[in-house]
């Protein structure tokens, strides 16, 4: 194992947001330098970070010269400029997750032809250059029996954004005109994740399921609960597959793989995302080695740690609430830190907006359904809303 401690190594993260502020804890546990790219200047990770460059991810020079500035490079989202990681790759440099894995992933029409090609269960679907040849398509067929399903942006859509659930053609008025896809409407007993991690050396561990409850319009998860209330058959099934997503990829890194368990048990892969991930920030509490330290571990080819939960954990999202934008406030705060088992995340964003991620706060219990109760409290006594 390389010096990375103390030394003059350089662990360079594109992107600066909270993802990559939870996993400087874990590099400055182990002190190692850390060299962050952001678009903006004031990212969460701007202040606490050793070195901040502040440039676009998606452009070939600053993404190029950034990486030429670091020993390993990773990411803590995947809409980077993937010519100017490959041709990084192709210099030596080595990139975690591979660009080859994250031009695949950050399309999500790929993504999709990726699971089909390796037998990899998922939802049927079909792919469009642009939404107004999804009109055309149902047309020209004339079958009501396509309705509902489910729009998606091929690319850059996140927490609930490009998204839509179209039960008529009048739903189709209106989308962006961008690649996009449409998936058969599953109708499911639950959403699930598991998240595996796997090193250079092709170790590999997987977290417990876990089972995502969403906002019922914004589309965003509002509680990630660990363990899944499911039978552990189907436990054992969810983590079968996200096992074979990661070994098809030859990922090295985390992947977080969202699932469907259907009403008959079968479980369908939704999508993934090649790194750390909303579903796992329970394990920060809760779990013997976090997401964010496994993370590290992984991409720097470290032995992987643990990933056991040493009690139970709820995650509840902080999201702006609706109404409000500007300086953030957070109400009830006092009130959530008198409960035993409580753990706030803040997230360092100044500027609150409707459904902007703003923290999150965990919940950890021996008692599953009291952890439940005590989540149902937190997100009742907790708001964040602004001056």
């Amino acid at each position: 194992m390389k010096d990375y401690f103390s030394s003059n190594f350089r662990l360079g993260v594109l992107g600066g947001g909270q993802l990559g502020r939870m996993l400087l804890t874990e590099t400055q546990k182990y002190d190692i330098y850390t060299v962050i790219l952001d678009g903006s200047a004031d990212a969460p990770c701007a202040q606490i970070c050793n070195e901040f460059h502040q440039g676009s991810l998606m452009d070939y020079d600053t993404v190029y010269n950034f990486g030429k500035s670091v020993d390993v490079l990773t990411i803590e989202i995947e809409h980077v400029n993937i010519e100017a990681l490959k041709q990084l790759d192709e210099e030596g440099l080595k990139i975690f997750p591979q660009p080859s894995i994250l031009e695949i992933i950050q399309h999500k029409g790929r993504q999709k032809d990726f699971f089909a090609s390796h037998l990899i269960p998922t939802a049927p679907y079909h792919r469009f250059e642009k939404s107004s040849d999804v009109k055309t398509w149902i047309e020209s067929k004339g079958d009501s029996r396509d309705f509902p399903f489910v729009w998606k942006s091929a690319q850059f859509g996140y927490d609930g954004t490009g998204v839509k659930i179209v039960r008529s053609l009048a739903d189709l008025e209106g989308l962006p005109e961008v690649p996009c896809l449409v998936e058969e409407m599953i109708p499911f007993k639950n959403e699930l994740a598991v998240i595996v991690a796997r090193n250079e050396s092709g170790e590999t561990r997987t977290y417990p399921v876990v089972e995502m409850e969403f906002h019922p319009t914004a589309n965003q998860v509002e509680f990630v609960i660990c363990p899944a209330r499911i039978d552990s058959s189907v436990a054992a099934r969810a983590r079968e597959i996200a096992l074979q997503v990661a070994d098809c990829f030859g990922i090295v890194g985390l992947l977080a793989v969202e699932m469907f368990q259907t009403q008959d048990d079968q479980i369908l892969v939704n999508e993934v995302a090649p790194r750390t991930h909303n579903s796992g920030h329970y394990s920060i509490e809760a779990s013997y080695t976090s997401q964010f330290e496994q993370h590290l571990r992984s991409v720097l080819n470290m032995p992987l740690g643990r990933t056991d939960s040493k009690v139970a954990g709820i995650m509840v999202n902080l999201v702006g609430a609706e109404g409000y934008s500007g300086p953030v406030v957070y109400e009830g705060m006092e009130d959530i830190l008198h409960i035993e088992g409580v753990t706030p995340h803040i997230y360092g964003k100044k500027e609150t907006r409707p459904f902007r991620k703003m923290g999150h706060v965990t919940i950890v219990n021996e008692n599953m359904e009291e952890a439940h109760r005590i989540a149902e409290r937190v997100k009742k006594a907790i708001r964040v809303v602004s001056k």
